[in-house]
């Protein structure tokens, strides 16, 4: 059996996480789940927190607490909280998956050395049909790329705090790299004024925070008379939380290495 440490247990997607490793049918289980310390759910059974069935979990603050009590961590949180999680797994050489969107280039840079020494799994999505997605934005970008301006569009609901997502970033830097461009060079956030007219080679990004929205993705290549639109959408958290599951199970015995969703649906990509 696998166990599952689920760190924001009390989130939105950490009672997602415990919901979907209660439902599904791997060898795995939820034995770990933390809170913040200020946290009202701190001592409450965390199934019943998060679907209303108690599974003899209770939420606690401290994960060094428990370190011998689970082999993999999951980790939607915040950036901060990400990185002094990955400190623990990598002291005590746990397996690692990372949700969390947010991370700065200095804080990715210690999620690669640290998987030099344990098994680290991030992605800015777990959807499978985001992961689709990648693919499909480098072949129209290698299609018709050069051609065609680019804009990437991204809504989310009213509490996400990084903008633009994680994988919004990450689309619009499989589109530079696929047409060897500089991301930070070319990148566009948001617009207002009067401007000159557009450069063919910038990639512009708009965001949306409203209402409930768990996740609207497009990547629109405009060329003069058609428009593609490469899109996903997500309905509920179960999508994101199902592609963890299937992350936590897959990196548990793996060796050290940083790795992705794309390792997992075994997709050829460029960005690997």
């Amino acid at each position: 059996m696998v166990r599952i440490a689920i760190a924001g247990a009390a989130g939105r997607m950490g009672r997602s996480l415990i919901e979907a490793f209660t439902n599904n049918t791997s060898d795995s289980k939820v034995t770990v789940a933390t809170v913040l310390t200020e946290d009202p759910s701190l001592g409450m059974d965390s199934g019943i927190l998060a679907m209303g069935i108690a599974n003899g979990v209770l939420n606690v603050s401290a994960l060094n607490d428990c370190i011998d009590d689970f082999d993999v961590l999951v980790d939607f949180t915040s950036p901060s909280a990400t990185i002094e999680h990955l400190a623990c797994c990598q002291k005590h050489h746990k397996a690692l998956v990372i949700g969390t969107t947010g991370l700065n280039d200095e804080q990715l840079e210690m999620v690669r050395d640290a998987g030099r020494q344990i098994p680290i799994l991030i992605s800015p999505n777990m959807s499978v049909g985001v992961n689709l997605c990648f693919g499909l934005v480098e072949a129209a970008a290698k299609a018709v790329g050069k051609d065609y301006d680019i804009e990437v569009y991204e809504a989310h609901h009213r509490n996400k705090k990084d903008s633009p997502s994680g994988t919004a970033l990450k689309l619009g830097q499989l589109v530079a790299k696929t047409l060897g461009r500089n991301f930070k060079e070319v990148s566009i956030f948001g617009r207002k004024g009067v401007s000159d007219e557009r450069d063919l080679r910038t990639i512009g990004f708009s965001t949306v925070r409203a209402g409930d929205i768990v996740g609207d993705h497009t990547v629109i290549f405009a060329g003069q008379g058609e428009r593609i639109e490469i899109t996903h959408k997500a309905s509920n958290r179960m999508t994101f939380a199902s592609g963890a599951v299937k992350a936590a199970n897959w990196i548990f015995g793996k060796p050290a290495g940083t790795y992705s969703m794309q390792d997992i649906l075994e997709l050829e990509s460029s960005s690997k």
